[in-house]
């Protein structure tokens, strides 16, 4: 007995069982763990294993890294041939505010290919007729002329002159009838001061604008420039149908001089696009060349010698047309009778309009016969004839 109770000691010194704890007691469910006393008792680890690092390599026998493909770059087009301008080339000045600017860069990508036209622009983007203090374009106007000798003169002003105007010692609101008439006088002395040598003024008009209020004081000033210019024989020219749409309303995008669809306004509503620029001076570009004649012929294209067979000529003249007489199909004889078949004397006219009837006398004109509108007693014998018609 002594002996077994000494084993049995033994066997509990050895294999002590470990306290549970407070969270075993709660939830239970854990399995003692048995701790070893003695450190030979314990089960071997598996030894860590080492990382190896890689060798490097030699340089020579290194993979050389593939590098990447560069990105494929298109090739540009050509730049368009520098025409040199001729030392007796004709000058075409452009006067007047921001929209000025524009029609002048319009004109030099216009006439850039033209070796016989220089265009020099002289523009003030925030001057006008209104502020004389800021930038009197009547005493400038002058310097530019003597110094550039200009064979024509384009003005485009307007866009800033949508404020009060000082008359004498008084100042004016705008668009009463002492501001509008004193507007009229400076817009025909400017024109008339242009016209003094004799030289062809071109009053460009200006384009609508974004703003309602600002689009309808355009309409206004243009009616004024076209009526003053034309006094002192100078041309007005009408850009307004380029920058509307269908229905005469503002545009920002809208077809360029090609018939392509393009941004000609900027965000703003007021400043003009590139292509805005070129659209504005097309239509001043056509008779600037009926005025310089030859000498806004643009350069012969490279190569063209050989394209010589689809060249476009001029249209034959009158006299060079061969007229046929009309020949009537059923016409047997083919006589070559000089009068159309069924021809009479033409009606004589009191040359009043149904329209003009209508609106002057009140007269209404006789529907023709057998119509649904055709309510005279007496009916022609045409309709008497026809039973459909009869009732």
């Amino acid at each position: 007995m002594l002996v077994t109770g000494f084993l049995a000691s033994m066997a509990e010194a050895q294999e002590p069982v470990p306290r549970r704890t407070l969270f075993q007691r709660l939830f239970g469910g854990f399995a003692p763990q048995r701790r070893y006393q003695d450190p030979s008792a314990y089960p071997p680890q598996p030894r860590p294993r080492r990382i190896q690092r890689r060798r490097q390599q030699p340089a020579e026998q290194q993979r050389p890294r593939q590098q990447r493909s560069k990105p494929r770059v298109v090739d540009a087009p050509p730049p368009a041939p520098v025409v040199e301008k001729s030392p007796n080339a004709k000058r075409v000045l452009v006067v007047g505010d921001f929209v000025a600017g524009s029609l002048g860069d319009g004109l030099k990508t216009a006439f850039e290919m033209t070796p016989g036209v220089v265009v020099e622009t002289r523009a003030n983007g925030s001057s006008g007729l209104v502020r004389d203090d800021y930038f009197n374009w009547p005493q400038n106007l002058p310097g530019y002329v003597s110094e550039l000798k200009p064979s024509v003169i384009v003005v485009s002003l307007g866009a800033n002159d949508r404020q009060m105007m000082r008359i004498g010692e008084t100042k004016e609101t705008f668009r009463t009838d002492l501001w509008t008439a004193e507007y009229r006088k400076r817009v025909n002395a400017l024109a008339a001061l242009a016209r003094q040598d004799s030289l062809p003024v071109l009053w460009v008009g200006m384009p609508p604008f974004q703003s309602t209020a600002m689009t309808a004081d355009m309409v206004t000033f243009n009616g004024i420039y076209r009526e003053e210019v034309e006094k002192v024989g100078g041309q007005f020219i009408d850009i307004w149908d380029g920058f509307v749409d269908e229905g005469g309303k503002f545009v920002l995008t809208g077809s360029d001089i090609n018939g392509q669809q393009v941004r000609l306004r900027g965000s703003d509503g007021i400043n003009l696009t590139k292509a805005g620029k070129r659209k504005l001076a097309f239509y001043v570009e056509k008779d600037i060349r009926r005025l310089l004649g030859e000498a806004a012929a643009d350069a012969s294209v490279p190569g063209a010698e050989e394209l010589k067979d689809l060249v476009v000529t001029a249209p034959l003249a009158n006299e060079d047309i061969v007229k046929t007489p009309p020949i009537g199909v059923t016409d047997p004889a083919l006589d070559g009778a000089t009068a159309l078949l069924g021809a009479g004397a033409p009606e004589k006219g009191t040359g009043k309009s149904p329209r003009d009837l209508l609106v002057e006398k009140g007269e209404v004109p006789a529907a023709p016969a057998g119509r649904v509108d055709d309510f005279r007693l007496a009916k022609p014998a045409t309709v008497l004839s026809n039973p459909l018609l009869r009732n």
